[in-house]
């Protein structure tokens, strides 16, 4: 949460720009860090940014696209206060998992009603197009390759790949493990007891749900991970659908990834409380032998990959 103990870290909610060599930005999720994101994007003295990419925005001739890993409201808080949405002129491809509930423009539409803002959907001078996709969605947003997967998440998450430029990243917020709880669009109200036997078929799910995963993320630059949960936060909610630094160190080595990112910190973990988990989570991964680096996400960070993102 923002507040003198998250100077460091930052206090937004998840929101990653990636930026291919000579492109416009691919946006990840739309927490309230986007807010920051669409004034930078917009230019200006303030934002210390004045490029050809900014005037695009600002002018109005920008084509951009935002990938949800879920409409979870900390995933798209930021979307009213986009600021090249207010631009006639630019567009912008949505895109989420398909939803059997309701249609995708529905959902973001309805929380921009009335009684929650004075801005609908409907008023954004934008061009806003929703696509839904599936699991094994693959499809390109110009030279970038988009790949996705399951996470394990009530109400069902989705995993990013973006390969271009010859480096790629993956982004996986948020996923409980997979192997106590099988979570999808119910949520369980009982916490599960970790280690438990599971139901055979539930078991196998998971097990295929984690294979997909592995194979999306295998070889990736940078693992973009979810990890909110200490282990004994994890043990008390293991059904909220978030994962521990250990899981994400397990996933990294079966992924063989060369970089792993911690990511969405827990709202109330200080700055002091973040460095802590950050130097245990780099010592257990030297005992164990890890190839990989391991960080963590904060406000305003920018990574080169591939001398390209």
């Amino acid at each position: 949460m923002p507040g003198p103990s998250t100077n460091r870290y930052g206090g937004n909610t998840s929101c990653v720009e990636v930026t291919p060599r000579g492109a416009l930005p691919i946006i990840i999720d739309a927490g309230t860090g986007l807010r920051p994101l669409g004034k930078a994007l917009m230019g200006g003295a303030a934002s210390g940014r004045q490029d050809e990419i900014a005037q695009r925005f600002a002018d109005g001739r920008a084509e951009g696209h935002i990938l949800i890993s879920h409409t979870h409201w900390d995933h798209v808080q930021g979307l009213p206060f986009f600021a090249p949405f207010r631009v006639a002129g630019n567009r912008f491809q949505i895109y989420a998992r398909e939803r059997h509930d309701d249609k995708m423009q529905a959902v973001f539409a309805s929380q921009t009603d009335d009684v929650y803002l004075p801005a609908p959907l409907t008023k954004f001078r934008a061009d806003l197009a929703f696509r839904e996709l599936r699991d094994d969605s693959d499809f390109m947003i110009g030279e970038a390759r988009v790949r996705c997967a399951r996470l394990n998440h009530p109400w069902i998450a989705m995993a990013y790949r973006i390969d271009c430029d010859g480096a790629s990243l993956v982004y996986c917020s948020d996923t409980a493990p997979f192997r106590d709880v099988l979570l999808e669009y119910d949520f369980v109200k009982e916490a599960p007891v970790p280690g438990a036997p599971l139901d055979a078929k539930v078991a196998a799910r998971l097990a295929d749900m984690q294979g997909q995963l592995v194979a999306l993320m295998q070889g990736a630059d940078l693992l973009i991970y979810d990890t909110q949960f200490t282990a004994q936060e994890y043990a008390q909610r293991p059904h909220w659908g978030h994962s521990t630094p250990s899981d994400a160190l397990q996933m990294a080595r079966l992924g063989k990834v060369k970089t792993l990112c911690l990511f969405h910190h827990a709202p109330l973990r200080s700055d002091d409380e973040q460095d802590a988990i950050l130097v245990a989570t780099r010592a257990e991964s030297a005992a164990a032998g890890d190839a990989f680096a391991v960080i963590a996400a904060h406000e305003g960070q920018e990574l080169a990959l591939g001398g390209a993102l």
